[in-house]
């Protein structure tokens, strides 16, 4: 993986081969930002081997851990980001910058990634998307002019655009593999496997019009009430685990 040394890390976007629309504007969008990167294959669940599948997903930690089973297109987007993750660990790269196909860069992000790569180790993940006077922060630190790294007091669901070092990929694949929950949610549980999660503000990374319709992962019908409330009690133990596991 070849890595211009103005870029300080790879750059992939995950992309299915099928979306050649989506592929021409990041390719676009990469090369307006004067960054180099990469298409990173999508998983199409349905067409991966029924072995790998019941490796990558567990239909026990499913019924154990979130409220309703997962469809196919969230399945094949938590299996995109592990195969990422795989290949960084088989890499030179100290961390990857993974993005889905739906994202704008904004002014700023080389820059970003620039200050990400002279901060000391003690990071797993950057999120490099969030929600401008949203978020609930517990502290933040000078990045570079203009942009601020933060400490979460909860963790957002994005995962549309995020730096993760190599130590992150392994914490992820040793304990979410089998995984159980989306992977936004997965994240949000971030004291189960030790994430160390930062981000950064104002965002650099923002969602396209196109990310209306996803090309991944489909939602369902209205809720029964039983699936309310197991969201209900999910969204309880996750306010409990941050409550208890905040510095």
């Amino acid at each position: 993986m070849a890595v211009m040394t103005s870029c300080p890390y790879p750059v992939w976007y995950i992309n299915l081969e099928r979306d050649a629309e989506r592929r021409e504007r990041m390719d676009a969008e990469l090369a307006r930002a004067d960054i180099p990167g990469e298409r990173f294959d999508a998983v199409w669940w349905a067409l991966l081997d029924p072995t790998i599948q019941d490796q990558l997903y567990s239909a026990r930690l499913n019924a154990q851990q979130y409220y309703q089973p997962l469809v196919n297109g969230e399945k094949g987007c938590y299996a995109s980001h592990i195969f990422a993750w795989r290949k960084l660990l088989n890499s030179d790269a100290p961390a990857l910058v993974v993005l889905e196909d739906d994202v704008s860069l904004e002014p700023g992000f080389l820059q970003v990634l620039q200050g990400i790569a002279r901060l000391p180790q003690n990071w797993d993940m950057i999120k490099l998307m969030g929600r401008p006077g949203r978020e609930k922060v517990r502290s933040r630190q000078d990045l570079i002019p203009g942009h601020d790294l933060i400490r979460y007091s909860r963790v957002p669901s994005f995962t549309a655009a995020y730096v993760i070092s190599k130590s992150g990929a392994q914490k992820m694949l040793q304990t979410r593999v089998p995984f159980g929950r989306p992977i936004d949610i997965d994240l949000r549980f971030w004291w189960e496997n030790g994430m160390r999660i930062a981000g950064i503000h104002p965002p650099v990374v923002t969602l396209d019009d196109i990310s209306q319709a996803s090309s991944i992962a489909g939602r369902r019908n209205e809720a029964s009430f039983r699936t309310r409330w197991r969201k209900l009690c999910m969204k309880l133990a996750l306010s409990w685990g941050n409550a208890r596991h905040s510095e």
